[in-house]
C-alpha cells in the first residue's frame, strides 16, 4: 500500500510499506531532553533522529512512529507521515502522564524503501502537582548557619524491583539512602525563579534499597534560596526558611508498593556542617559528626520532629535540563610550602581555573583546624590574589574529629579558583581540584596548527563550563555569580557551538520570561535579584530593559534556533520576544528612535573606556541602544515568519527598517569612527546597501591602522570578526584574531590564562594585576573567568575551521575554510541534530587538502578560497569550481593554487 500525502506545496509519494531500504538505518533516536534525565517535564514528547546510509543519493521522504507503554507487548503504530523533517517531531501518544514510561521507535522512508525500526527510546515522565503529595519540611536554622539534616527510617517487607526518589528543596538538598548518595548531582535543585518554579529531580534508587530496615536523609543548605546573594549582600531573598521535599516510591515484583513522603513524621538535627554559603564557603567541624543519618539505627536522641513549611506545591516541576555534576578533576601540585610541614601554609595549583572545590586527604590530630582559601591567580610575591573576590570569603574550614587520614570536601558551596592556600597542623596526602558544571554534552571540537589559538579555544570552553553552574553566570568566584543577560546573549552562539545547550537555554529563558514585568522590559540578571540594588558611579540605575542585555530575550532564542535547527525555543519564547520589542516601541519617540536615557551599559568594558567607568565607551550608548533595537526587531520579524503571524512578521520587518533608517541618518559619521559602531551597522543591516562597502573599508582601515588591536567591549566583540569576514576583509580579521599585544585574545594566553578574562588588561603588560577600579564601588570589578570575550570562537568554527550553518541546524552548511600563513591546518567537528559534521584540512604549499564528513540530511556547499588557476578534485575526480554541493558521505577534496591569507608574522 502506498500513501500519498501533501506537505506544504510539495507532493511526496511514500514507498510501499513492505519495501525495505537495506542501505539506510536509524542510528539514534531521542527526545529534546538529555538521555540521562529521568522524570522529564510532562509535555508531548518531541522526537529527533539521525540516519546513516551507504547510498549517496538517499534522502528521507517520510517517517512512521510507533509507541507503547514501556515493556508492553503491543505497539501502537501511527500513520506514516510524508516529511523531510527529522527535528522536533511531535510524537504520537499525547502528553506524558505523571510517572509514565513510554517507548518510541521510528522507521524512515527513503526513495528506495523503508529502514528497519530503530532501537526503542524510553522516556519517563516526572510528577505533576497532583501526584506530589509530599510536604516541604525543615527545622529552624540560622541563615547560612549549621546545615540541617532530615531523616526517616522505614521497613520494606518485599524485595524492591523499582524505586524512584523525587526530591527538591527551598534551598539545596543532598539526599542519601542507606549510607550512599542518592545521585552524583550537586547543588540540587539549582537556581531558578523560585517564586514561580522549583525543579524536581528524579533518581533511580532501586539498588540502594533492601528488604528490611532502610533509612533516608536529606541534608539541607540555604544556597541561592536563602543565603547571601547579589552585590547588595541581601539574604532571605526568596524565603525565610529553607527546607526539602521528597517522595520515595517503591515497587515490588508482585505488585507490592510503598510510598514514603516528607511530612511531620520525620526528624531533624545537625551534624558536622556548621555553616554553608555560596559566596563564603563552609565550616565543617568533624568533632560534631555523630554518624551518617541515612543509616538505619542512627541515634536521634538529640533530634526533634520537623515542621511543615507552608509552600504552594504547584511551583514544583520536573527538571528539563541536567543538574550540576563533577565533570573533571585535576591533581594539584605544590607551588610553595611543604605538605609535611605544619608550620607553613601550602599553596597548591590545579593548572586550570575551575568552578568547584578542593578535595583534600590529610592526617592530623583531633581538633586540628585546616583552612582552605581559594583564588584565581597569585600576587607577585606568591600569595593568593583575593581582591577580585570582593566580600566573598571563598574559604572552607575543617576541624578534625579523630586522628588518621581523612578526606575533606564541601558539598553545599562552590568556588572559582585555580590556586588554593591550605593552612593547619596537618600533613597533606593528596589534593585534587574538583570541577563542577551543569552536565551538558560536548558538541564542538577544534584544533589548529596555531597552538596559542588552540589554548584560547580551550580557555573559552572552560569559561563556559565554569560559568554554566545551574545558570549562565558572569563569573564563578566573587560576590556576584549572577545570570547577566548581556553576557549570555553575547556568548549564546558560541555556547551552542561548543555544547548541547538547547535545554539549558530554554530553562533559563523561561525564567527570563517569568521575570518580565507587565511592561515587557527584561531584567539585567536572570533570575532577577538586583532590581533596586543596582548603581553605577554613585547613582542608582534602571537595570530593566537595558540595550544589549535585555535583548537576550530575542538573541538567545534565535542563536539557539540557528545552531540546532529546532524551532521549539522560538515557539516557547515568541510571546516574550514580542513583549520585549513592543516595550521598545513604547519607549521610542515620534521619529521611532529610543530617547536619551540616564543610563545604558553600552559597549561595556570597551578597552578605551575609563577604567573606573566601564559603561563610558567610545560608541554612543544611544547609538548602541537603537542598533540593538533594530536587531531585535529583525529577529522577531524572522521568528514570526517561521512560527508566528505572517502579518506581524511584515510589521516588525517594517519597524526594523524604519529604526535602521533613522539610526543611520543620525549616527552615520560615528559608525565610521568606532569598531563597534561599524560592526553593528554592518551586521544588523543598518547601513544602506550602497554604503556597505565604504563602511567596511573604514572598519578595515581602522583595524590595519591599529595593527589588529581590539577596541570593542561586550557588545561589539561578538560582531567584529563577522563584520570583517562578511566584507571579505580576511587579512584584517586574521590580524585581529591572532594579535599577541594587548588588548587581544591571545595576549591572555601568553600571560598564562586558562580561562577568559573580564577585562582585556586584567593583567597588565608589566605583569601587575588590574585594580578593577569602579567609580562608586570601593570593592572594584575584576575577574579572570568571564566568557563574554570568548564569543568569537563561533567565528573560528565557521571561518577558520570552515563549517557555517546557512540554514538552521546546519541543514545547509557552508564549507569555507580560510587558510592563512599563520594557520595552515585545522580539524573540527560539530555534532548536529543530523549527526557528526567534521572537517580536517591542511595547506601544502598553495594546495588545500580537505577531509570532510557530511551527515545524512545535511547539504554541504563548498566555498573554498579558489583562484582562477585553481583545480578542484573530489574523491579523485575533477569537479566544477563554480558551485559544488555535496550530500551525506565522506569526501577527500583537493584544491590547487588557492588563495592564502597573509598574516604579518609580528602580529601572530
Amino acid at each position: 500500500m502506498k500513501h500519498k500525502i501533501r506537505l506544504g506545496a510539495l507532493m511526496f509519494t511514500l514507498p510501499n510499506e513492505n519495501t525495505p531500504d537495506p542501505m539506510t538505518t536509524v542510528s539514534s533516536l531521542r527526545t529534546r531532553f538529555n538521555p540521562s534525565l529521568l522524570g522529564v517535564p510532562l509535555e508531548q514528547p518531541r522526537l529527533q533522529w539521525t540516519l546513516k546510509s551507504e547510498e549517496a543519493t538517499s534522502r528521507q521522504v517520510g517517517y512512521q512512529i510507533r509507541y507503547r507503554r514501556a515493556h508492553r507487548a503491543e505497539w501502537t503504530i501511527a500513520q506514516p507521515i510524508a516529511s523531510t523533517v527529522s527535528i522536533a517531531i511531535e510524537a504520537p501518544g499525547g502528553q506524558l502522564k505523571a510517572r509514565e514510561v513510554r517507548e518510541y521507535a521510528v522507521r524512515i522512508a527513503t526513495d528506495a524503501g523503508w529502514t528497519p525500526w530503530s532501537e526503542p527510546f524510553i522516556v519517563e515522565g516526572g510528577l505533576d502537582p497532583d501526584s506530589l503529595t509530599a510536604q516541604v519540611i525543615g527545622i529552624p536554622t540560622e541563615v547560612e548557619g549549621p546545615a540541617a539534616s532530615l531523616r526517616r527510617e522505614f521497613s520494606l517487607d518485599f524485595e524492591p524491583m523499582r524505586a524512584r526518589l523525587y526530591v527538591s528543596a527551598l534551598g539545596l538538598v543532598h539526599p542519601r539512602l542507606n549510607g550512599h548518595a542518592a545521585s552524583d548531582t550537586y547543588l540540587t535543585p539549582g537556581w531558578t525563579e523560585y517564586r514561580e518554579r522549583v525543579l524536581v529531580d528524579t533518581y533511580d534508587v532501586t539498588k540502594l534499597l533492601k528488604r528490611g530496615e532502610n533509612a533516608i536523609s536529606l541534608l539541607v543548605g540555604d544556597g541561592w534560596y536563602r543565603g547571601r546573594m547579589g552585590f547588595a549582600g541581601r539574604t532571605e531573598i526568596y524565603g525565610s526558611q529553607s527546607g526539602a521535599i521528597a517522595q520515595l516510591e517503591i515497587e515490588g515484583a508482585n505488585g507490592e508498593a510503598l510510598t514514603l513522603i516528607t511530612d511531620q513524621t520525620w526528624h531533624g538535627g545537625f551534624g558536622a556542617i556548621q555553616s554553608a554559603s555560596i559566596y563564603d564557603g563552609t565550616m565543617i567541624d568533624l568533632r560534631k559528626d555523630t554518624g551518617d543519618p541515612s543509616l538505619p539505627g542512627f541515634n536521634e536522641t538529640e533530634w526533634a520532629p520537623v515542621c511543615v513549611i507552608d509552600c504552594d506545591r504547584r511551583i514544583f516541576e520536573p527538571r528539563p535540563v541536567p543538574g550540576v555534576h563533577e565533570i573533571a578533576t585535576f591533581p594539584m601540585s605544590i607551588v610553595s610550602g611543604d605538605v609535611s610541614d605544619a608550620t607553613l601554609p601550602v599553596i597548591l595549583d590545579a593548572q586550570q581555573n575551575v568552578s568547584g572545590w578542593v578535595r583534600l586527604k590529610v592526617s592530623g590530630q583531633p581538633g586540628a583546624r585546616i583552612t582552605v582559601r581559594h583564588a584565581e591567580i597569585l600576587e607577585a610575591d606568591g600569595s593568593l590574589h583575593t581582591a577580585s573576590l570582593r566580600t566573598a570569603k571563598a574559604t572552607d574550614t575543617y576541624i578534625l574529629g579523630e586522628s588518621g587520614t581523612v578526606e575533606l570536601e564541601p558539598i553545599l558551596t562552590f568556588h572559582g579558583f585555580r590556586y588554593a592556600e591550605v593552612t593547619g597542623p596537618v600533613s597533606i596526602a593528596e589534593a585534587t581540584a574538583v570541577a563542577i558544571s551543569t552536565h551538558l554534552q560536548r558538541r564542538g571540537t577544534l584544533t589548529t596548527s596555531h597552538q596559542t589559538l588552540n589554548r584560547f579555544h580551550e580557555n573559552v570552553v572552560w569559561s563556559q563550563v565554569d560559568n554554566f553552574v545551574s545558570v549562565p553566570t558572569d563569573c564563578p568566584q566573587r560576590d556576584e555569580r549572577l545570570g547577566w543577560t548581556g553576557d549570555a546573549q553575547a556568548f549564546a552562539a558560541t555556547a551552542n557551538t561548543l555544547f548541547h545547550t538547547e535545554a539549558f537555554w530554554m530553562s533559563w529563558l523561561r525564567d527570563l520570561e517569568l521575570d518580565q514585568p507587565e511592561d515587557g522590559s527584561v531584567a539585567s540578571v536572570v533570575p532577577n535579584i538586583i532590581s533596586g540594588d543596582a548603581s553605577m558611579g554613585n547613582n542608582e540605575i534602571n537595570d530593566m530593559g537595558r540595550a544589549g542585555w535585555a535583548d537576550a530575550a530575542t538573541i538567545v532564542p534565535w542563536a539557539t534556533y540557528i545552531s540546532t535547527g529546532s524551532p521549539l525555543v522560538l515557539i516557547s519564547q515568541l510571546d516574550s520576544m514580542r513583549r520585549w520589542v513592543d516595550h521598545l516601541r513604547t519607549r521610542a519617540d515620534a521619529h521611532t528612535l529610543l530617547p536619551e536615557e540616564p543610563f545604558q551599559y553600552g559597549d561595556w568594558l570597551d578597552p578605551d573606556a575609563p577604567a573606573a567607568q566601564p559603561w563610558n565607551a567610545k560608541t554612543d550608548p544611544l547609538f548602541v541602544a537603537n542598533s540593538f533595537y533594530v536587531h531585535s526587531a529583525r529577529i522577531l520579524a524572522e521568528t514570526e515568519a517561521l512560527v508566528g503571524d505572517q502579518r506581524k512578521a511584515q510589521e516588525y520587518a517594517d519597524l526594523a527598517d524604519r529604526v535602521a533608517f533613522e539610526t543611520w541618518k543620525r549616527w552615520r559619521h560615528e559608525a565610521h569612527e568606532t569598531q563597534t559602531g561599524a560592526a553593528m551597522c554592518l551586521e544588523f543591516r543598518i547601513v544602506p546597501d550602497d554604503e556597505r562597502a565604504e563602511l567596511a573599508d573604514s572598519l578595515a582601515t581602522n583595524v590595519r591602522a591599529e595593527h589588529g588591536r581590539i577596541a570593542t567591549g561586550f557588545l561589539g566583540t561578538p560582531l567584529i570578526l563577522f563584520a570583517l569576514s562578511h566584507a571579505n576583509k580576511w587579512e584584517e580579521a586574521y590580524m585581529m584574531l591572532l594579535r599577541r599585544d594587548p588588548p587581544s585574545w591571545l595576549y591572555q594566553v601568553d600571560r598564562g590564562a586558562t580561562t577568559v578574562w573580564e577585562r582585556w588588561d586584567a593583567i597588565k603588560a608589566d605583569g601587575s594585576i588590574h585594580a578593577g577600579d569602579m567609580e562608586g564601588d570601593g570593592n572594584g570589578m575584576i575577574s579572570f573567568n568571564h566568557y563574554a570575550y570568548g564569543a568569537m570562537i563561533d567565528w573560528v568554527y565557521r571561518n577558520v575551521a570552515g563549517m557555517e550553518p546557512i540554514e538552521a541546524g546546519y541543514a545547509r552548511t557552508r564549507i569555507g575554510p580560510r587558510p592563512s600563513s599563520a594557520v595552515t591546518r585545522a580539524s573540527a567537528s560539530i555534532e548536529t541534530h543530523f549527526g557528526m559534521l567534521s572537517i580536517n584540512w591542511h595547506l601544502v604549499d598553495d594546495s588545500l587538502e580537505v577531509s570532510l564528513d557530511v551527515p545524512f540530511g545535511v547539504t554541504a556547499q563548498l566555498d573554498l578560497p579558489l583562484t582562477e588557476d585553481s583545480q578542484l578534485t573530489i574523491n579523485g575526480a575533477a569537479a566544477s569550481t563554480s558551485s559544488t554541493t555535496l550530500r551525506h558521505g565522506h569526501y577527500t577534496i583537493t584544491a590547487s593554487r588557492v588563495s592564502v591569507i597573509h598574516v604579518d608574522a609580528a602580529a601572530s
